[in-house]
């Protein structure tokens, strides 16, 4: 990439800068300040469901009507606040389970002999080509009370009756960690197979053991694929609905589901609007830090 921008000239170099910019300004900045505005309306019962934020008055004068009373709301009510923790936990927990699954997948592939690699690769890869929804709408009849993971329980002695799974946090986990687990993989994978393995045997020739080669050498390097797993695991998450409607009980309260209901149910756009533009300053946190981070340890190694 650096090879290119030095053969380029310096307005084609800015034109090449300019095509990611203009797209982040389309389909992000815009949309969100649209759903900002709506964030600082009124909500009616008009169609749509929210006053204009600038109106006019009848001598012709214009005047700009913002109502922050919709993050006050946010704020002093306990339910939006639980919801907004119980997403963060969710997505937190959920990124670290991933973690622990799916970085011995990851390194397991790239260790593998390389003819066993892509159908390794195929076998993270194909519940993708089946629809989302049906994904998640299984796992209703694996978890359920006469469904077959207890069924499977009872044949083996392990339970004497069946366990409640469905409806419960744990169902949630069990299908955020299934659905999101191979975002997780394939980029770690990608990191780990680029890693340069004559680290490990010198490391190995100096007498340094596995575990140690592993701490010192394999884990530092693979840091990047770990972020970068780690946040497309996360974010997606902390907005996850389907997942904690279908699966979880009443006490999986997540803010997804609680702006499905202000949008559709409540028909209170500007409280569902704060709530998301609440949610996207909560992402851009982690992502920012994660950015800082990346550029530092690229420093560091380069």
């Amino acid at each position: 990439m650096k090879e290119l921008q030095t053969r380029l000239m310096p307005h084609q170099r800015r034109l090449l800068m300019a095509v990611p910019w203009l797209w982040l300004a389309v389909f992000f900045m815009l949309p969100f300040l649209f759903v900002a505005k709506i964030s600082l309306t009124e909500p009616m019962l008009a169609q749509p469901p929210y006053a204009d934020l600038i109106r006019s008055v009848e001598d012709g004068l214009v005047t700009i009507q913002i109502n922050l009373g919709n993050y006050a709301l946010l704020w002093e009510d306990p339910l939006y606040r639980e919801a907004l923790w119980g997403s963060v936990k969710v997505a937190l927990v959920s990124t670290i389970l991933c973690l622990l699954i799916g970085y011995p997948m990851a390194y397991g592939i790239a260790k593998a002999p390389s003819h066993w690699r892509l159908p390794l690769l195929m076998l993270i890869i194909l519940p993708f080509w089946t629809s989302f929804l049906i994904r998640v709408y299984a796992w209703i009849g694996i978890l359920k009370n006469n469904g077959l993971l207890n069924q499977f329980l009872l044949w083996l002695g392990v339970i004497d009756q069946p366990l409640a799974i469905l409806h419960t946090s744990t169902a949630v986990y069990i299908g955020v960690v299934y659905s999101y687990l191979p975002f997780l993989v394939l980029p770690l994978y990608a990191t780990l197979i680029r890693l340069d393995n004559t680290l490990l045997e010198a490391a190995a020739d100096l007498g340094a053991r596995p575990w140690r080669q592993f701490v010192s050498i394999t884990l530092p390097q693979s840091l990047p694929g770990v972020l970068a797993g780690s946040m497309l695991v996360f974010i997606p998450v902390m907005g996850e609905f389907v997942i904690p409607d279908l699966l979880g009980g009443p006490d999986t309260l997540m803010i997804g589901k609680l702006m499905w209901t202000e949008f559709f149910a409540n028909k209170d756009w500007p409280v569902a609007s704060s709530l998301a533009s609440v949610l996207l300053l909560v992402l851009v946190v982690p992502f920012v830090l994660m950015r800082h981070y990346e550029q530092r340890l690229a420093e560091e190694q380069g």
